[in-house]
């Protein structure tokens, strides 16, 4: 199968994840460039970036249609990301690739259990400021270092943290993904890393895509049944690249 298939497989994959989800794409976005198109990890972290900002900013205009976005809450909580975010991007670059590959298979497990639990976060309707700057400190850190839009953390907090209704959790997350993602990326863009734009435009139109049949699939098939699928799959790939690392 020759490299633009596979990106364009692996990209409609991951916005698919995102679409029916709200999060995950990603996570997948990142083991897909390096395993089947060849970036190395530094580069991978950095196209996910793209990646993350594009399908972000797509899915929210048409959450943002349908009433689902809090903007204040959201501003609110990137504003406490942007430092962090832009902090742990320059940092990034000099980190050695095989503690990269490591700290992102970390995360990918995390991802992958959050999606098999079947809880559902609740707020309790108060708001914590502090709590709120620690968690989108967080987030943006997460964002800045792996290259990661944190859907599936941001979600949670947004909802115990900041009492988001669920319903408008998601929507809300990406603009928090999108503002942390755009700010780690201007971070990296003095660093001399190389992005093959002929494999990453095609995986970003697909992803494009994808989001938008994610969202249409949602609506045909169960959230708890989407996420088992999604979390085996992110668990499998934790396991992977956990082992070419270490290995």
């Amino acid at each position: 199968m020759t490299p633009l298939i596979l990106a364009l497989l692996a990209g409609a994959v991951a916005g698919v994840a995102l679409g029916a989800l709200g999060a995950g794409g990603s996570i997948l976005t990142v083991p897909a460039l390096i395993y089947l198109l060849g970036f190395t990890p530094a580069a991978a972290t950095t196209a996910s970036l793209v990646v993350v900002i594009v399908t972000s900013v797509t899915a929210l205009v048409a959450h943002a249609r349908a009433g689902a976005v809090r903007w204040r809450a959201g501003l609110l909580f990137a504003a406490a990301g942007v430092l962090p975010a832009a902090g742990a991007g320059a940092l990034s670059s000099r980190v050695p690739e095989a503690v990269l590959t490591v700290l992102f298979a970390a995360l990918a497990a995390l991802a992958g259990l959050h999606m098999l639990r079947r809880r559902t976060p609740r707020g309790d309707g108060t708001v914590s400021g502090a709590g709120a700057v620690g968690a989108g400190a967080g987030l943006g850190a997460v964002t800045g270092f792996l290259g990661v839009g944190g859907g599936f953390l941001a979600v949670p907090a947004l909802v115990t943290v900041l009492a988001v209704p669920m319903g408008a959790a998601v929507g809300t997350s990406l603009l928090v993904v999108a503002a942390n993602a755009l700010v780690a990326l201007a971070a990296r863009a003095y660093t001399a890393v190389h992005l093959d734009l002929a494999l990453l435009l095609p995986f970003l139109a697909t992803a494009v895509l994808g989001a938008w049949d994610g969202r249409r699939l949602a609506a045909k098939v169960s959230a708890g049944t989407l996420r088992r699928v999604f979390g085996a799959l992110l668990l499998a790939v934790a396991v992977a690249m956990g082992a070419t690392a270490v290995l």
